[in-house]
């Protein structure tokens, strides 16, 4: 039976759920799940979905020779960007066929963390992350700081804009002045690169504040408009 095809939104609804994701992805998932209540139940779907057969299957072995034939292609100078998309096809056939079948979980537990691993390679810095509350409704803006990169994401799915009014982020530094993080895009998720300078002052607890300004953002003649929301920073 040819398995079912899967939306970019439901594979990563999947994958979150079967705790596949790993890197930005894993971030990004989280973010949606934090402020997009949809795809919160999706993902809530796919844990339920998949947890009977889970408890159904048993263990499955791999053969004696995986292991070699796995070192034989790395041995034998498969280019790194090649490996990246032989996991990523394994990766999508693994969801696939979980659809469609349910003996491929335990394959997908069983192989995948085995091939991901790289011990050699520098971990990267953890990164920061705030679930800020719109109001008092439901609505979260989820905003992820990644420091190695020294980028944010900024994932504002659940809210619409009133072609009125924007909404931007700023950062509350220590001492001096609001540092703004940018104008907040309804309904999208986006990345915003940050200069050293800003980047250098975000770090585990650091506040945010949501403000209501003019469309396009604060003017640069005029002071900060009405607070409506405000969060911290924490470690993932």
């Amino acid at each position: 039976m040819t398995a079912p095809e899967l939306t970019e939104r439901e594979r990563l609804a999947a994958e979150h759920a079967l705790r596949l994701l790993e890197g930005e992805e894993l971030v990004m998932a989280r973010g949606l799940a934090a402020s997009d209540p949809d795809f919160a139940r999706e993902v809530s779907d796919w844990e339920e979905r998949l947890a009977p057969l889970q408890d159904e299957l048993s263990g499955v072995q791999p053969g004696a020779d995986l292991w070699d034939r796995i070192q034989a292609r790395l041995d034998g100078g498969t280019p790194v960007a090649e490996v990246t998309a032989l996991r990523r096809r394994v990766r999508q056939w693994q969801v696939a066929s979980l659809v469609s079948a349910a003996a491929a979980i335990a394959l997908a537990f069983l192989t995948i963390p085995a091939m991901q691993q790289s011990p050699a390679e520098p971990q990267p810095e953890a990164p920061l992350m705030a679930n800020i509350p719109i109001g008092d409704t439901s609505l979260r803006l989820a905003v992820t700081y990644l420091p190695d990169r020294s980028e944010m994401l900024v994932s504002a799915s659940g809210l619409t804009a009133d072609g009125v009014h924007d909404h931007e982020l700023w950062l509350v530094p220590p001492q001096g002045e609001l540092r703004s993080l940018g104008v907040v895009k309804p309904g999208e998720e986006v990345r915003m690169p940050l200069d050293p300078d800003l980047a250098s002052l975000i770090h585990d607890g650091s506040q945010m504040v949501l403000t209501r300004e003019p469309l396009g953002g604060k003017p640069a003649d005029e002071v900060a408009g009405p607070v409506v929301a405000e969060g911290a920073f924490s470690l993932i």
